[in-house]
């Protein structure tokens, strides 16, 4: 996970710069999305930490090169931030002591401002070398079991206290008392004492709500997406990849993994409302919807990796390609047929061995092996 988003991190600074990536963190579905081509179990909470530990071990030693650097992180490590940002500050001129004053209000805010039965235990820090930056903290729900991500990007920030979030993410549950809202103005005003007053409760922002279950179901994925990149990697792959494609070990599989992580380097927000279509790209850890497949992973990392360091040369064509896939997959929906996604998954599930699959159980068995249902035209 940590190689694999180094080098998505790397390509998305060559596409958009740090301040790009700031913004792609800050929206819950595209974080969420992220987590799940990383290989991440699609619906859990657990998404947040693995994501950001991923990145700030995958940065480690490049935060000059990539001009981006991640602090903090879970529980001991959260309160580790404003040490991390001072010493940011330090090394690129930035004012640090501001930046760790700005890490403890924004978890002071989450914690005390919003009160919504959650508390917060991760607190991650993502900052450019110009002092711009991103955080994303989660809150847990112990005796509900749910978790609620707060995301916050500091060029939307006009006021901490009012309406500062990018976004709110998580189930509802109960009464909220969000002190944030601008109508909560007078209520601020009037006291340095927070309102727990039950009339307080004013709105609730739009959230992402991941099921309980572990499976991914019919209803948790757009088929005509899937279908799309499914079609994009088997008709367009080897046209836009005849090089990539005689490398040894890449084949159809590594492309189809390579369209979901183009969609996730370069697709709209609009397109990450249903992130759990992106666990089809590299499995999940917990073995929903399928095994993680080591190969293909690997061969993802390794062909990013080749494409980034070619761009950076000047020599674009592999980047551009891979660009490509995304661009023929959003062409291709509602104009392909496909398998469902249980057959999809199940076929997924019958090739695992041969992919290096593999979860928290062990490696991936053999199974029956199956015919993947072709595509064709509607």
């Amino acid at each position: 996970m940590a190689r694999l988003g180094s080098v998505m991190v790397e390509a998305l600074v060559l596409e958009e710069g740090p301040h790009g990536v700031l913004r792609r963190l800050a929206h819950p579905f595209w974080f969420q999305a992220l987590g799940c081509v990383m290989g991440m179990d699609w619906h859990s909470s657990g998404i947040t930490t693995s994501v950001l530990g991923a990145l700030k071990r995958g940065l480690l030693g490049r935060e000059h090169e990539l001009g981006l650097t991640v602090c903090g992180g879970r529980g001991r490590h959260s309160r580790k931030t404003p040490g991390e940002l001072v010493q940011f500050g330090e090394r690129t001129g930035v004012d640090g002591q501001a930046l760790a004053r700005t890490s403890r209000l924004v978890a002071k805010v989450d914690s005390a401002l919003v009160q919504d039965g959650f508390d917060l235990y991760l607190h991650g820090f993502v900052v450019a070398n110009d002092g711009a930056w991103t955080v994303v903290q989660q809150g847990m729900d112990p005796g509900r079991r749910q978790a609620r991500r707060y995301h916050w990007l500091s060029e939307g920030v006009r006021s901490f206290v009012e309406e500062p979030h990018a976004a709110i993410e998580g189930r509802p549950w109960g009464e909220v008392v969000n002190l944030t809202d601008r109508r909560a103005a007078a209520s601020r005003e009037a006291t340095l004492e927070l309102s727990r007053e039950p009339e307080r409760v004013l709105r609730e922002l739009p959230r992402l709500r991941m099921p309980a279950h572990h499976e991914v179901r019919k209803s948790d994925v757009f088929l005509r997406r899937l279908h799309g990149t499914l079609a994009a990697a088997r008709d367009a792959g080897p046209r836009d990849f005849p090089e990539l494609l005689l490398q040894p070990g890449v084949g159809a599989r590594t492309v189809e993994a390579l369209a979901a992580v183009a969609e996730v380097l370069h697709g709209a927000p609009c397109r990450f409302s249903d992130p759990a279509r992106f666990s089809l790209a590299h499995g999940g850890k917990d073995g929903h919807p399928f095994p993680v497949p080591l190969r293909v992973y690997d061969r993802t990392i390794s062909v990013l990796k080749q494409a980034v360091s070619a761009a950076r040369l000047g020599r674009t064509e592999k980047i551009d390609a891979i660009r490509r896939l995304d661009e023929q997959a959003r062409r291709l929906e509602g104009t392909v047929a496909g398998p469902q996604l249980e057959e999809h998954i199940e076929v997924e599930r019958a090739l695992s061995h041969e992919y290096g699959g593999r979860d928290v159980s062990g490696p991936a068995q053999p199974e029956s092996k199956q015919q993947l249902p072709l595509f064709s035209a509607s």
